[in-house]
């Protein structure tokens, strides 16, 4: 490196050197403190970044900062079950992992198929709230789910529609406590298939690859009766889900 070397380059250079004795998952300077060490604008450190990403050298987290790629990448996600009261379970969990959870979505009113009838144990043709997700970690979608509430539980509730109102973004847990309702930990089968065009397309898999198929229910563990059904499909390339807890965990 000379000092006609871009700038970007010789940034480059020195957080290759920081990178070979620092651990994977360290946390690398930000831009504001390359700018503060190197001078001149955001630019260069964030030249110098891409650079590294695009050597594999370095995981970029949107609004979280950048951090040492090693060699079991950090960008696989980790699922794991941890009861808490507000929070979005997802949203929750990617922050832990320095990662930003976002999602879309869209619900309707609609009569209940037969399948979702029987997984919520009432009559096919009774009305539920339908809601489609797409789960977004630092903006790249990893996850999607179908929900179903059956409306004679929430219907004239401020929960009935899951992401409007003063309890929209949190988990079923926290909206159902709001009916008095407890629902302990979910029942789920879990099954990894490869992903249908759709999905592949909605998920960004090119080609379509394996995903986690999950079906999820919901109990109120008072009554046995089942408040909430939900279909979610993960990129089998981006996750790994763990369950039970450790002693002291």
């Amino acid at each position: 490196m000379t000092d006609e070397t871009p700038l970007y380059l010789r940034i480059a250079e020195d957080l290759r050197a920081l990178i070979r004795d620092m651990p994977a998952g360290a946390r690398l300077p930000s831009v504001s403190e390359l700018i503060g060490q190197y001078g001149g604008s955001n630019s260069a450190p964030s030249r110098a970044y891409r650079v590294l990403v695009d050597d594999g050298l370095v995981v970029s987290r949107h609004g979280a900062g950048y951090y040492v790629r090693g060699a079991d990448s950090p960008e696989l996600l980790v699922r794991q079950h941890r009861r808490r009261s507000e929070d979005s379970p997802f949203a929750e969990g990617a922050a832990r992992q320095g990662a930003v959870g976002t999602w879309r979505h869209e619900s309707t009113t609609e009569q209940a198929s037969e399948v979702v009838a029987r997984r919520l144990s009432i009559a096919e043709g009774d009305a539920v709230m339908h809601t489609s997700y797409v789960y977004l970690a630092d903006e790249q979608p990893v996850q999607l789910a179908e929900s179903w509430e059956p409306l004679a539980l929430t219907g004239q509730s401020l929960i009935a529609l899951p992401e409007v109102g003063p309890y929209a973004g949190v988990g079923v847990a926290a909206r159902m406590r709001v009916l008095s309702i407890e629902v302990g930990d979910p029942v789920e089968r879990v099954r990894a298939r490869m992903a249908t065009r759709a999905e592949a397309q909605a998920l960004g898999m090119t080609p379509p690859g394996p995903v986690l198929a999950i079906e999820r229910t919901y109990y109120d563990q008072a009554t046995g009766r089942p408040v909430e059904t939900a279909d979610v499909i993960m990129r089998g390339d981006r996750w790994v889900s763990i369950y039970g807890q450790t002693p002291g965990g």
